[in-house]
């Protein structure tokens, strides 16, 4: 059995643990904000990257010990098999530092003496005075807290979020990973009408079809774990298919979004597209023909819009900031979507918002509020029912 560390945007981990106890997968007691500890099997490493929704990166923990001093940092990474997961050819980089309430806090000094642990190591099992570093790259991220050192390996390479269906994210994206914490948030179910009417990228709508549909979100993307010494190829062939499998084509599903911004909606159908024909090549390599149904995008000011249907759900990423121009602009915008209220009446409605004072300008109060920070962005789902 391995342990593994998934990131996720802090206030995700319940809705993250949830999708890895999904898996099969035992959790490990005592996570901290934006991570999540569990346990699996080598096949973890293949499932986790390709399924999880709402994690960003997927680690395997290598070691976990006390460091109080240099010398022990330096002797718990050079215990370490590096051997058994890098090939000879690889190129290693302590790529992040984390220090808390610990004896060894310099991030700097940290990242040089754990670099310097794996290529002593690597050279006296591999006879080499220095390595080619000609191969593929592989991270290491180190944290220690309270004198206790985790050395955790990269095993997804690009965060998570960058599915490989996207063809352009225009400005500001909403993550997909965010939008999948979204809608577990909501818990909306696939036979729910639901509509993005600020669709830019079509991020909501394309990733409601993944999951509507059991698409496993990482079929069409490269990890880091191809890259190391332990991948096999044959088992990684074989779970693809085992998820290609699960790909449902046979769900009747009402996914639409809307924008002002022609080239946005264009974007967001090229998009989807991908996404969709992503999941059809999946479908062909275990032999079926069937497909995945694509989501609706229509030009539209969301004034112009009516409720299709009696009930169903409003989810969406409203412009601010980088999107519409100053704040002023913001609460013209969120006061004027105060019309979703009467035109959708009977939906359920969610927003996220970074704009401090998106209530007040809307005009109504949500049901309840979820804090979300995906990056460096502090962001609130309003819920509304």
């Amino acid at each position: 059995m391995y342990t593994y560390v998934a990131l996720c945007a802090i206030g995700a981990e319940k809705i993250l643990g949830n999708e890895i106890k999904h898996l099969g997968c035992s959790l490990v007691q005592g996570n901290t904000p934006g991570r999540v500890t569990f346990t699996g099997d080598e096949d973890t490493m293949y499932r986790a990257n390709l399924c999880l929704r709402t994690a960003d990166r997927v680690y395997v923990q290598l070691a976990k010990y006390r460091a109080f001093d240099f010398d022990e940092l330096f002797d718990g990474c050079h215990s370490i098999n590096w051997q058994d997961w890098f090939k000879k050819d690889v190129y290693v980089v302590v790529d992040k530092v984390r220090s808390h309430r610990s004896k060894l806090n310099s991030e700097h000094s940290i990242q040089a003496m754990i670099q310097k642990a794996i290529y002593k190591k690597l050279g006296e099992i591999w006879h080499m005075t220095s390595l080619p570093e000609t191969g593929a790259r592989s991270d290491i991220r180190v944290y220690i807290e309270n004198n206790e050192a985790s050395i955790l390996l990269d095993t997804s390479g690009e965060a998570l979020h960058k599915r490989g269906y996207r063809t352009d994210g225009g400005i500001a994206p909403l993550r997909e990973t965010t939008a999948a914490v979204l809608l577990q948030e909501l818990l909306w179910k696939r036979k729910t009408p639901i509509h993005d009417p600020f669709c830019g990228s079509g991020t909501i709508a394309i990733e409601a079809c993944l999951y509507a549909h059991n698409v496993a979100p990482g079929l069409g993307r490269k990890f880091a774990f191809e890259g190391l010494a332990t991948f096999n190829q044959n088992r990684w062939i074989e779970i693809k298919k085992e998820e290609a499998a699960k790909i449902r084509t046979d769900v009747e599903c009402r996914i639409t979004g809307s924008d002002i911004d022609p080239s946005q909606v264009e974007r967001a159908r090229l998009n989807a597209e991908h996404a969709c024909v992503t999941a059809g090549r999946a479908l062909q390599s275990i032999g079926s023909d069937m497909h995945v149904e694509r989501p609706d995008f229509i030009i539209s000011d969301f004034k112009d819009i009516q409720a299709p249907y009696e009930s169903g759900l409003i989810l969406a990423n409203p412009p601010y900031g980088e999107r519409i121009g100053d704040a002023a602009q913001a609460e013209e915008l969120y006061r004027d979507m105060a019309s979703l209220f009467t035109d959708f009446e009977g939906w359920q409605f969610g927003f996220i918002s970074s704009h401090q004072i998106f209530q007040q300008s809307i005009g109504k109060n949500a049901s309840s509020k979820k804090l979300i920070k995906a990056g460096n962005l502090d962001t609130t789902l309003y819920i509304y029912r």
